[in-house]
């Protein structure tokens, strides 16, 4: 009897790991940043520091809303699609307007239309948003060689469109502002709110939540809105950092997005998660992309380290579901 509970006790090590994955994503990250500036004091230079600023502030935006989206036990895989249109909608609107204005006014609206398409059919069709997304994403990385058959560059030069992603408030480069300012909204909302706390209880036990008065189908067509929205925003800021809309810019970004968030401990079965978690599973991931990058790696492992992630991240969620449950 005493040698199945001696083999048993892995399981709460892991249990408590997982509980304190914030203190243990923190020194990884400190671990990283020591790593790889021994392998490359180039780590340290302020123009590589201000890149994973950039590349950080890209994935951060989106995943503010992926945070909300996977707490109220939801999740979107067309944010990589959505994230390409949205940017190809932006570039083009600005050439046939002249208007730098009302091309990021149409990236953005674009973003939030497929989010409230995506939360529509989730909603209203009862179909599993895995499910939905997937076909969304489809639809997108089809629809936008449709719309556009190759890449839509900025005719017209406009200096106004490329400082949304290349300019600077101070030292501080905007794309970074901008998530900035995103973070702390998505933060006070969850942690602040009654929307928040509602989007907590929907995620943990749809039906209580629904008995309590709370409607989860208007919260998460709201959430699944602000994704979308935030979507336009990150890929109105790519297309601009690129000076061009490209309709496969978007590929892998969900997968990033969702590992940071995982990652991050936000749970995939609902009810739990944190911004502050998201916001290290982000550096983690983008520090580990940049090493591969200035140390020379193959840099198709910046495709397999979110995989690996994902992988390792589920397990450990799962981990933490069964120590709660007991």
């Amino acid at each position: 009897m005493s040698e199945p509970t001696q083999a048993a006790r892995p399981a709460p090590a892991l249990g408590r790991l997982a509980e304190n994955s914030q203190i243990v994503l923190l020194g990884l990250l400190v671990l990283l940043c020591i790593g790889i500036s021994l392998g490359s004091p180039q780590f340290y230079s302020v123009e590589n520091i201000i890149a994973i600023l950039r590349q950080c502030s890209l994935v951060l935006i989106v995943a503010a809303g992926m945070t909300m989206l996977l707490i109220a036990a939801e999740v979107d895989l067309s944010v990589g699609a959505s994230l390409a249109f949205s940017g190809v909608v932006a570039m083009d609107v600005t050439n046939k307007t002249g208007s730098v204005a009302l091309g990021v006014l149409a990236g953005i609206l674009f973003g939030g239309a497929v989010g409230l398409f995506n939360g529509l059919v989730v909603t209203r069709l009862r179909v599993n948003s895995l499910i939905a997304t997937i076909a969304t994403m489809m639809i997108l990385q089809g629809s936008v060689f449709l719309y556009s058959r190759e890449a839509v560059q900025n005719k017209h030069q406009q200096v106004a469109f490329t400082e949304i992603s290349t300019g600077y408030v101070g030292p501080v480069p905007i794309p970074v502002i901008i998530a900035a300012v995103v973070f702390v909204a998505a933060f006070i909302v969850l942690r602040y709110t009654t929307i928040g706390r509602y989007i907590y209880a929907v995620g943990a036990n749809q039906k209580a939540a629904r008995l309590s008065g709370i409607r989860p189908e208007r919260l998460k067509l709201l959430v699944f809105l602000v994704t979308g929205l935030l979507t336009g925003l990150a890929g109105l800021i790519l297309t601009s950092l690129m000076n061009a809309g490209q309709p496969t810019a978007g590929r892998g970004f969900e997968l990033t997005v969702i590992a940071a968030v995982i990652l991050g401990g936000t749970s995939l079965l609902g009810g739990r998660g944190t911004l502050i978690g998201t916001l290290l599973g982000v550096l983690v991931l983008k520090v580990i992309d940049n090493g591969i990058i200035i140390l020379r790696w193959d840099q198709n492992l910046q495709m397999v380290v979110p995989g690996v992630v994902i992988i390792v991240a589920t397990y450990l969620d799962l981990i933490r579901s069964r120590a709660n449950a007991r």
